[in-house]
C-alpha cells in the first residue's frame, strides 16, 4: 500500500518585490484575493486533500503570516459578544491546531529546491506536497485533491501540468512526454523556459507538486544550477533519469498565476463574480466600463 500525502510545504520565503511598495510592510502570502488571504486558499486546498501538517519555509520580515493562523482572542471575544456567529465561522478557518503548522527559516534566497530542501527534516520517510501559493486555481475539485487521487494509483513524482500556447512557452517549465494516458501523462523529461518552437510539448508545470522523499536526497547533492539557484526541477530530472516514475497530471480547473500583478488583478475578478453577493454590483460595473470603452473607441 503506498503511503498517504499528509505533509505539504509552502515555500513563502520570497520577498515580492514586484508588489511594492505594499509588500515593503506585508508578506505578498496575505495580500487578498476579495477577502481571504492567498495563503488561505492554498491552506484550504491542502486541507481538502487530506493534508494535516503544513510547513512554511519563511523569512525574515514574514512574522504577520505567522499570526494569521494563530488564534485572536479579543476579535473573537468581541464577536461572540455581538452574537455574529457567521464572522466567528469565518475565523475559525483561519486557526491552525497547535502542532499542526510549522516554520522553517531559508536564511539565502537560493530557489525553490533549496526551499523545499530547508524543510527535509520535517519530512521524513513519506511522500509530500508542495503548493507554491502564487498559483491559485478555481476548481470544482481543488486541485491538490485531484492529484492525490490521482497518485495513489501511480505513486512516483507528480507534477501540475497546463496547456500552454506556444508562444508562451519560454515562461514555464515544459514537459517531454513519453505516453499521453489523458489526464495524466508520464514523463521523460522537463525543458526549463524552452523558446517557442523548440518546446517539447504544450504542457507546463505550474506550482503544484507531489515528491518522494527520494527528491530530498537529490536536492542535497545538487549544485547552484541556473541563476545560482538550486533548482527543483534539477531533482525531479533525476528522478526520471533513474526510471522511478515521474508523471504530468492535467488539472481541471483555472489557474491564475498571483504571482504577477496583471493575474492577481484577473484573479480579483474572476473570484468577485463566483461571489452571490458581489457578481451582480461587479458584473453591472464591468459591462459599464466596456461599454463607456466601446464608445472612447
Amino acid at each position: 500500500m503506498k503511503n498517504k500525502v499528509t505533509k505539504a510545504i509552502f515555500p513563502v520565503a520570497g520577498l515580492g518585490t514586484r508588489f511594492l511598495p505594499a509588500t515593503k510592510s506585508i508578506p505578498k502570502e496575505i495580500m487578498t484575493l476579495v477577502d481571504r488571504p492567498l495563503i488561505q486558499y492554498a491552506i484550504d486546498e491542502a486541507r481538502a486533500a487530506g493534508i494535516k501538517e503544513f510547513i512554511f519555509v519563511t523569512s525574515r520580515g514574514k512574522g504577520a503570516l505567522e499570526d494569521y493562523f494563530d488564534h485572536a482572542p479579543e476579535l473573537e471575544s468581541s464577536l461572540r459578544k455581538k452574537k455574529k456567529k457567521a464572522l466567528l465561522n469565518v475565523l475559525k478557518n483561519t486557526n491552525m491546531d497547535s502542532g499542526a503548522i510549522a516554520y522553517i527559516r531559508q536564511h539565502k534566497p537560493l530557489g525553490l529546491g533549496h526551499a523545499v530542501w530547508c524543510a527535509r527534516r520535517l519530512i521524513a520517510n513519506e511522500p509530500f506536497a508542495v503548493i507554491l501559493p502564487d498559483d491559485v486555481i478555481a476548481a470544482e475539485k481543488p486541485c491538490l485533491q485531484q492529484m492525490v487521487e490521482a497518485h495513489a494509483e501511480t505513486g512516483g513524482c507528480m507534477v501540475a501540468a497546463m496547456e500552454v500556447p506556444p508562444v508562451k512557452s519560454s515562461a514555464y517549465g515544459i514537459l517531454d512526454v513519453r505516453e499521453d494516458m489523458g489526464s495524466m501523462v508520464s514523463v521523460k523529461g522537463m525543458v526549463e523556459k524552452p523558446e517557442p518552437g523548440e518546446a517539447p510539448s504544450n504542457l507546463a508545470v505550474i506550482g503544484r507538486y507531489i515528491l518522494t522523499p527520494q527528491v530530498l536526497t537529490n536536492l542535497t547533492q545538487i549544485k547552484q544550477g541556473a541563476g545560482g539557484e538550486i533548482q527543483l526541477t534539477d531533482a525531479i530530472a533525476q528522478e526520471i533519469e533513474a526510471d522511478r516514475g515521474v508523471y504530468g497530471y492535467r488539472f481541471r480547473g483555472q489557474r491564475f498565476d498571483c504571482g504577477s500583478k496583471a493575474g492577481y488583478l484577473q484573479a480579483t475578478v474572476s473570484f468577485g463574480l463566483a461571489r452571490d453577493e458581489l457578481k451582480g454590483e461587479l458584473m453591472d460595473y464591468l459591462d459599464e466600463l466596456a461599454t463607456t470603452r466601446r464608445a472612447a473607441q
